[in-house]
């Protein structure tokens, strides 16, 4: 079995280049299954309706979402859908769940998505607690988990305490995929991120100027934008998972780099 999965999808730039590529990517690794970040779909935060079924139709089984999971309201709409996993840890959240099962090809496949406690101005319950509570009673033969959070240090960190009692540790939210990508001695899929998906030139995503203006010149009136047109990169892992022993056995990083045509 082969799992895809796309770091975060940024923007329409983003949502259209998986879209474009897709086919193409399932076709060429024999994909079973594929999950996306969609926290930052929409305008660079949160994910709509639309952008939702626009992403569904176009063959994406499972979408993670993050620390932006709420900026579009419209996420209260589709947020119980069997195919959205909002994070498990969230404090007051009642609406949705942060860990789904699918099935494929008859196997369980459960995917969770956790957000990280370093660096990340949400208050959220402990990542280690509210995954085990999951764990303990998982069923599931494939379990892969989403985990949104800024320091590598505790991605690995809670991958490794989390021993052989998953699949698959994929860690988003940086936008930038790190070359770590690896089979750990406890048998878990891991790479700290997996990148993002949207404009090449740009500041994580985001146009660079919007970006340096407010960070660097520190002009409290700029505002992220999105640059429709651009280069782009996709960044993703195809886990491969053996039909058999259902361990991971390898984990593939993808990064492509699209010029405009002129």
């Amino acid at each position: 079995m082969n799992i895809l999965f796309f770091g975060d999808i940024v923007g329409k730039i983003g949502r259209k280049v998986v879209v474009d590529n897709l086919p193409i990517l399932i076709s060429k690794y024999d994909v079973d299954f594929v999950i996306c970040n969609g926290e930052n779909v929409t305008k660079g935060k949160g994910l709509s309706k639309t952008d939702y079924e626009i992403l569904k139709d176009a063959g994406v089984d499972c979408i993670t979402l993050g620390n932006h999971y709420d900026s579009k309201k419209e996420i209260y709409q589709i947020i119980d859908n069997d195919d959205i996993v909002r994070p498990i840890n969230l404090k007051e959240e009642d609406k949705g769940s942060g860990s789904r099962v699918f099935i494929i090809n008859n196997l369980k496949i459960r995917v969770s998505n956790c957000l990280g406690s370093c660096f990340m101005k949400q208050e959220v319950n402990d990542p280690y607690d509210s995954l085990i509570d999951i764990i303990s009673s998982d069923d599931s033969d494939v379990h892969i988990i989403d985990f949104h959070a800024e320091a590598t240090g505790e991605k690995k960190a809670l991958a490794y305490s989390l021993k052989n009692t998953i699949t698959a540790f994929l860690g988003t939210h940086t936008h930038v995929q790190t070359s770590d990508a690896q089979i750990l001695n406890t048998g878990v899929a891991y790479i700290s991120d997996v990148g993002m998906c949207g404009s090449y030139n740009s500041i994580l995503g985001s146009n660079i100027d919007s970006v340096v203006n407010k960070i660097i010149l520190h002009d409290e009136n700029s505002k992220f934008k999105i640059d429709d047109e651009d280069d782009t990169i996709i960044n993703a892992v195809v886990i491969k998972i053996d039909d058999v022993t259902l361990e991971a056995r390898e984990i593939k990083p993808i990064s492509i780099i699209e010029r405009m045509k002129l």
